[in-house]
């Protein structure tokens, strides 16, 4: 029997690799495999196909090689690939940043819809919890007289959240702000323009139960960061913060949309119920099925 020979074609590097990171963990390994070697190849996952008798040359294979050694010791793909697909766009994300999920890309469509349906020459809104900064961009595009005020605690996330606002041309429409929650809105000399006049609160908050951290998949656990995911011990310590400084910044009938672990959907109800300043509350179903975005309207009279 002759010796087997070395994997000469991109076919062959795909299947080696896809093999490589089934034994690593990884829960998609094939798609792992695609999404890499096209990065390093300048294609699409398409074109590999197309091209799947096509060699690699020696540069080629080192560099898919540390790119699967990464993957591997669990670095998530985005991470590797330096940005995420969100809407009809991308973003730039990085350690110390959230990587957008489909599921907020519901939620923005959700709020971008009622935002459609409000009057005005320019709709203000604000993205609590920025990250990359997915959400307020995708608000921008998908509603143009929006103008966004993008909030996060983290540093990390407020710089990639600027760079990917300036890359994407939305520096006049989007303004990205480091502080707690809605904080900065409520401080001089921003509160003259946002207080009390948002149309929309629009936030991805942390959700995840202190306890259930321990059990997130490597890739989640070990490598985005712990405050975008850790909602305190019931997975409600951002929801009861954030619901009163909505209540207390937007402008009557403004709107509410938050993205909800799916089991939270009868707790926040409660606490927006609890609050006493919400009307029209309504959950929605994500693509599985379960409960993931809450929109409200703050009342537009106070009860005696």
């Amino acid at each position: 029997m002759s010796a087997p020979t070395r994997p000469q074609a991109l076919v062959d590097y795909l299947r080696l690799a896809a093999d490589y990171l089934q034994k690593s963990g990884s829960a998609s390994p094939r798609l792992d495999a695609e999404l890499l070697l096209a990065h390093v190849l300048g294609m699409d996952r398409v074109a590999l196909y197309v091209n799947f008798d096509r060699p690699l040359v020696p540069g080629e294979v080192d560099r898919y090689r540390e790119l699967l050694r990464q993957r591997a010791r669990g670095t998530p793909i985005a991470y590797i690939l330096g940005s995420k697909p969100f809407l009809t766009t991308r973003v730039a994300v990085g350690p110390g940043v959230l990587i957008p999920r489909p599921e907020t890309e519901l939620l923005v469509e959700a709020a971008a819809a009622r935002l459609r349906e409000m009057p005005g020459e320019e709709l203000l809104a604000a993205d609590v919890g920025t990250g990359s900064g997915a959400i307020a961009i995708g608000l921008a595009l998908l509603e143009p007289r929006a103008r966004v005020a993008a909030l996060d605690i983290s540093a990390d996330a407020v710089r990639t959240a600027r760079a990917n606002v300036e890359r994407h041309g939305l520096e006049n429409r989007i303004e990205v702000m480091e502080g707690d929650l809605l904080a900065p809105l409520a401080e001089p000399p921003r509160a003259r323009r946002w207080a009390g006049r948002l149309d929309a609160v629009v936030s991805n908050p942390p959700y995840i139960a202190t306890p259930e951290l321990a059990t997130l998949p490597r890739d989640i656990r070990d490598f985005e960061p712990r405050v975008a995911l850790d909602g305190g011990p019931d997975g409600l310590a951002v929801y009861r913060r954030l619901i009163p400084q909505a209540a207390a910044l937007l402008r009557p009938g403004g709107l509410l949309a938050l993205e909800i672990g799916s089991d939270q959907g009868e707790a926040l109800q409660r606490l927006l119920a609890a609050d006493g300043r919400w009307r029209s509350v309504e959950l929605r179903r994500d693509y599985a099925g379960q409960d993931r975005i809450v929109l409200a309207e703050k009342e537009t009279t106070t009860a005696p």
